[in-house]
């Protein structure tokens, strides 16, 4: 799956406020929290960006069924069904 930013761009602190006993939990079990929160924040930017995605073209899309639907395929002659 490709990166959906740029990951070359510069690192930047930032400060979070997160539950003292899992922040304890996580670094003595050695987790990298940059890394982790990287790749959970890559995780939701990409359902977000589906989801706005999504619903921006709903009518698009469901004119698209329709007219698959009501005139069939290009394709369809050539489907082994």
């Amino acid at each position: 799956m490709h990166k959906i930013y740029n990951d070359k761009a510069p690192k930047k602190p930032t400060n979070l406020s997160i539950n003292s006993d899992l922040l304890l939990k996580a670094r003595n079990l050695k987790i990298n929290l940059s890394a982790t929160l990287e790749s959970a924040l890559e995780d939701k930017v990409r359902l977000s960006t589906r989801e706005k995605w999504l619903k921006e073209n709903k009518k698009a899309i469901a004119s698209l069924n329709d007219l698959a639907e009501n005139n069939g395929l290009f394709s369809d002659s050539y489907r082994d069904l």
